[in-house]
């Protein structure tokens, strides 16, 4: 059963914005790795009043790329939040430092790829 996650549509223009004025740790992981990954993943997608930085629906992941806001109290309270809200939905949240994105790169790429596969696996 594929239900649909829920999405507050007044959110749309924020998200257009935000996917059109992405970061350049953003642009890096989606233009050099998952716009070309065989599985889809859609950019800046609301679910529920969040927008998340990357989503795949096949797999059910959340991929969400942090800057130095989210390590400040506001911002770690924030994504906890965020976090239980979105696993409650049975999605799975990977956190990735844009510090990590641009000195860990193909590690970033290769933790996706491993989670992605063990979600979509057939057992």
């Amino acid at each position: 059963m594929n239900k649909r996650l829920p999405r507050n549509k007044e959110l749309k223009n924020f998200s257009t914005a935000l996917r059109n004025n992405a970061t350049a740790e953003e642009n890096k992981l989606w233009y050099e790795f998952l716009r070309i990954y065989p599985v889809r993943f859609n950019r800046q997608r609301i679910i529920g009043s969040y927008i998340v930085d990357f989503y795949c629906a096949k797999a059910k992941i959340v991929v969400e790329l942090d800057g130095s806001q989210h390590y400040e109290n506001k911002g770690i309270k924030s994504d906890t939040e965020r976090t239980r809200f979105l696993e409650s939905l049975g999605l799975k949240v990977i956190r990735f430092s844009n510090l990590e994105v641009n000195e860990n790169f193909y590690e970033v790429c290769t933790v996706i790829d491993s989670e992605i596969q063990n979600r979509t696996r057939k057992e």
